[in-house]
Formats: structure tokens, C-alpha cells, sequence
């Protein structure tokens, strides 16, 4: 399949309104050009277009990234955005934020996520439909203005962007990881909400705990909405969520200095616009429970969740919060509330329906064969255990108690 790709030139000025003409269909001779920015500066004014004209995910908001890249990304790696674009009318496709990066004597090129993206999927500039030989054209293009590297690595594939197919789910190389992505669709009144969208018995658990914390005083569900509540409610969150990580003897990396700072910058820039936000359910002047979600295009992304778990026996702050969360995401309109990235089995009790994850995982030199293979074998392996449920929670009770040892 022809295909055409340039290293650099800046992205021209590009006018506000769609980005390209609507597509019918996937052409089967579909061609594409690449060009490759490795900064932020050439690339933004088309990045911002896209953002409001185009589909992406809150993992993808260009604030979000320029955080990634400003404070998370290794020390000697690569910055790698690559702009597609149709190669007969020069219209724009899709963005793809990349990072290549040093890793045990080898390259390997990954998404820019450093741990705080749960999804990869590139911004698209429009709804057009992709089908596996256009998208593996456009993967041709992108490869071929990369630098050099000896593997690729992308998790976290999600199968659609807004009800369009991702094009790197459909890439040929691409295969289903272990991964689960869990979400609920919002529709109706607010009020009547939970009844109607999720199972019986959780919305029965729900009105049940909301009467059990009311009995500590008001329950309400408070907004972070200046900077000073941004960060009483963080600084309540990292302890809330952190003490119950060392209970549970989980890894988390909200212990990671730069990944605090990271989060702590995003929801004080989000005051601006409401596009990342802390919320905590409150009942009289205790707070039983802190989340910070990331809201984009219809979407609430569920991201951080610190509870008191011990506040009231047999009663969940989690749930009651995800629940109250999802009646004032729908009362704003909002269609969509994503749970994020586990198979927990909580989002099940809800009622949220979930999508498997793909993954990209390719070797192009002999170097990054081993480490391809041993992250095959890995998943593998962890399928097989998972597919075992003694064995699978043994396995945990194991590493929990490494963790308490090491903590």
C-alpha cells in the first residue's frame, strides 16, 4: 500500500470548525502522511483543534500530556508526537503522543502515559471509519518517521473512541490483553438514576448507606472549587487512599513524589475550565471519602478514590461516592461514566459493562525480541492465573504481604 512520510516541518495554521470533510467510508487505497514533532510548540494550535472538534479522551486533553511530558517522563527520553494526515488532500487524521525511552540496554517507543493514562488511543480528528487495512496504512506512515528503536510497546488499547474504532485496536499486530475498561452509560433523570441504571441490589445498598451516613450528620457530595479546597481535598485523598494501600499491602503511585505533584497541578489547572476535579462526600464535617476524576466530551473518567473504610462498619464511603458522583455527572449532562481500568469485582456490583483492552507489542531488532517475549509471557501467565481463582488469590495474599514487609 503507497504511503508518504516527512520528518519534521511545523503544522500549518489550520482554520476553526472540522478539521476535514466527512468521510462515507474507509477507502480501501487509503494513503497517509506522517510528520513528526518533538515538541509541543509546533503541534499545539492542531492538538487544541482537534481536542474540541475532533474525538479524544480525558487522558488525551493537551494540558494532561504537557503535564506527562513536564514532569513524569524519564530523564533522556524522547518526546514524540506524530501527526497523520491524509497524503492526497493533506487533512488531518489523528495524533498519536509518543515517548521512546532507554529500558535495560535497548529503545523501546511507548505511549506517553508514565502511568497515569489508562487508555492509548489517538486523538481523531474526525468520526471517518477505519478498518484494519487503513489503519494499518496509517501505523506504516507513523513507523516511518519514528527514530529508530528496538521494540513498541502500547497498553491500554481501547477497542472504540467514542463510538468510533480505535485504529489501534485494529492494527495487524495488535491482540487482546488481560486488561478490562469498565463504564455505565447516563441517561434520564438524575434523581431516578440508580434505580434505573444499575442492578437492584446495588441501588438498594445505596439508598440503605446513605441513610447509615446521614446518621453522622448532612451527607453531601462538596466540590473542590478553589484552590485552597483543591488542596485540603488532595492532601485528604493521598491520606485516605495511601492508608488503606498499606492495609491492603497494594502498590500505588500516588508514592511517587513527581506522580503527587503531577496530579496536584492537573486539579489545580482544571479550576479554569472544570476539566479535572476533586469531589468528597462529606456527612456532618467528616469526610468519608475523596475522588478525582477527569471530565471530557460527555465523559466523567473516574481516576483516584481515597476512603475511609472504617468510618461506619459494613458500610461503603466508595460506593455511596461513585453513586452520588454518578447522579451530579448526569444532572450535568454527561453521558458517560467511566470506571476505569481492573476487573474489580465492585464495578460488576454496580452494573457497569466492560470492554477488553488491546495491546501493541512488536519487536523490530533482535535486542527487543527478549524483552517482547518475556512481556508475552508474562501476560500469559498472569491469564493463566487469574483463570484459577484459588490460585489467583493465593498469589495476591503473597504479594500483599511482600508489600506490608517492604513498607
Amino acid at each position: 500500500m503507497a504511503r508518504h512520510a516527512t520528518r519534521t516541518a511545523p503544522t500549518p495554521d489550520v482554520p476553526d470548525g472540522p478539521l476535514s470533510p466527512p468521510v462515507a467510508s474507509a477507502a480501501a487505497t487509503a494513503r497517509f502522511a506522517a510528520r513528526l514533532h518533538t515538541s509541543f510548540d509546533t503541534v499545539r494550535l492542531l492538538w487544541l483543534l482537534i481536542e474540541a472538534h475532533g474525538l479524544c479522551t480525558g487522558h488525551q486533553r493537551l494540558a494532561w500530556v504537557e503535564g506527562i511530558a513536564r514532569r513524569l517522563m524519564p530523564e533522556g527520553s524522547d518526546l514524540l508526537i506524530v501527526e497523520v494526515s491524509d497524503a492526497d488532500t493533506g487533512a488531518p487524521a489523528m495524533l498519536l503522543p509518543l515517548m521512546r525511552r532507554r529500558a535495560l540496554g535497548h529503545y523501546v517507543i511507548e505511549w506517553l502515559s508514565c502511568g497515569v493514562c489508562d487508555y492509548s488511543a489517538p486523538l481523531l480528528a474526525d468520526a471517518r471509519p477505519w478498518t484494519r487495512q487503513s489503519a494499518d496504512a496509517a501505523w506504516a506512515a507513523v513507523r516511518a518517521v519514528l527514530p529508530p528503536t528496538d521494540r513498541f510497546h502500547f497498553a491500554g488499547i481501547p477497542q472504540q473512541i467514542h463510538g468510533v474504532s480505535n485504529p489501534l485496536a485494529l492494527l495487524s499486530g495488535a491482540r487482546d490483553s488481560i486488561q478490562i475498561a469498565s463504564s455505565l452509560a447516563l441517561h434520564g433523570d438524575p434523581e431516578t438514576l440508580i434505580k434505573r441504571i444499575c442492578k437492584s441490589s446495588f441501588a438498594k445498598n445505596f439508598h440503605k448507606h446513605c441513610r447509615r451516613f446521614e446518621q453522622l450528620g448532612k451527607l453531601d457530595l462538596v466540590e473542590a472549587a478553589t484552590a485552597e479546597m483543591v488542596d485540603a481535598h488532595f492532601a485528604t485523598l493521598l491520606e485516605l487512599r495511601l492508608n488503606r494501600f498499606r492495609e491492603l499491602g497494594r502498590f500505588d503511585l500516588l508514592t511517587q513524589a513527581p506522580v503527587v505533584e503531577f496530579y496536584r497541578d492537573a486539579a489545580l489547572r482544571g479550576l479554569s475550565d472544570g476539566s479535572v476535579r476533586l469531589f468528597g462526600l462529606r456527612a456532618g464535617e467528616a469526610y468519608l471519602a475523596v475522588i478525582y476524576v477527569v471530565i471530557m466530551k460527555g465523559t466523567l473518567h473516574a481516576l483516584l478514590l481515597g476512603i475511609d473504610q472504617e468510618a461506619v462498619p459494613n458500610v461503603s464511603p466508595g460506593l455511596t461516592t461513585i453513586g452520588k458522583l454518578m447522579m451530579w455527572a448526569r444532572g450535568q449532562g454527561l453521558d458517560c461514566f467511566d470506571l476505569s481500568v481492573g476487573s474489580q469485582g465492585y464495578k460488576q456490583h454496580i452494573g457497569a459493562s466492560g470492554a477488553v483492552l488491546a495491546e501493541l507489542c512488536e519487536a523490530v531488532t533482535l535486542k527487543g525480541r527478549g524483552s517482547t517475549a518475556y512481556i508475552k509471557l508474562r501476560g500469559k501467565t498472569e491469564l493463566f492465573v487469574r483463570s484459577k481463582p484459588g490460585l489467583y488469590k493465593a498469589v495476591q495474599g503473597v504479594m500483599r504481604r511482600l508489600r506490608r514487609l517492604k513498607n
